[in-house]
């Protein structure tokens, strides 16, 4: 922990991933109709889309559940100041824990909508094993008939390994094609409702937004103590994006419907 802190992500990014308020409308819209449903979001760090969908079906509720108490307050605040606050729940908790619940007014199993959206590691174990753990637990989270947004990276390209050292040492195996990610989720009990991906410009525009926070503190604390670290930590990113995914990974966003 550096003092003072660093801003949080949510202070220069609208969404935790590359993501335009276009985008997420369309994405909103391949739910289908969303009246008296309800919606969760695993992973949720500080709730903007699952809010905008409440916002867009007056007659839906929520719940979203993240491991960071920061976001989670920030997307409370959001809640009350939008008047969504009586409709959303917004939890503090391990969404890998989460087992759900059942709809006994209705006596059947499972959520209506689920998220998971970038947040495939809420499942923990090896990153490679991310998207199959994750594509498991949400198949049984919901009813026959439910929908799955989810979000997930995919290699546009195959990376080179000095582009995969460059991004953290990421695994190969951890993302697949476009096609090879499509091919899993149905695998796993889905049809394909929609597919998109986020677009360059989605992705710089998230990534400078990222980057801001750092930047910023950087020239009001040049003298800290912690500026090397500061400085370290945002010089990794900016390696990891420049010379690593910026040209080989893409997000897909899937639409998928429970059979």
């Amino acid at each position: 922990m550096v003092t003072p802190a660093v801003p949080p992500l949510h202070r220069d990014c609208d969404f935790n991933g590359p993501l335009s308020d276009a985008h997420a409308a369309r994405l909103i819209g391949t739910l289908g109709p969303l009246g008296g449903e309800h919606i969760v979001d695993v992973g949720c760090g500080w709730a903007e889309l699952l809010l905008r969908t409440l916002e867009a079906a007056p007659t839906a509720t929520g719940f979203g559940i993240d491991i960071g108490e920061d976001s989670i307050a920030h997307g409370r605040a959001n809640a009350r100041a939008r008047g969504l606050a009586d409709r959303v729940e917004l939890v503090v908790g391990d969404a890998g824990e989460w087992s759900g619940g059942r709809d006994t007014a209705q006596g059947r199993p499972g959520a209506d909508v689920v998220f998971n959206v970038g947040s495939t590691h809420v499942w923990g174990g090896d990153p490679v094993e991310h998207t199959t753990n994750a594509l498991e637990a949400l198949s049984a989270l919901l009813r026959p008939g439910g929908r799955l947004l989810f979000g997930e990276c995919f290699w546009t390209r195959e990376p080179t390994d000095a582009e995969l050292a460059a991004m953290y040492d990421t695994p190969r195996g951890q993302y697949r094609t476009m096609r090879g990610l499509v091919d899993l989720a149905l695998s796993y009990g889905f049809r394909l409702g929609a597919l998109s991906q986020a677009s360059l410009e989605e992705w710089d525009d998230f990534e400078n937004r990222h980057a801001r926070g750092w930047e910023e503190w950087l020239l009001e604390n040049p003298g800290s103590p912690d500026a090397e670290e500061v400085r370290a930590r945002s010089d990794r990113h900016r390696v990891a994006r420049v010379e690593g995914w910026r040209e080989t990974m893409g997000m897909a966003y899937l639409t998928l419907v429970r059979v």
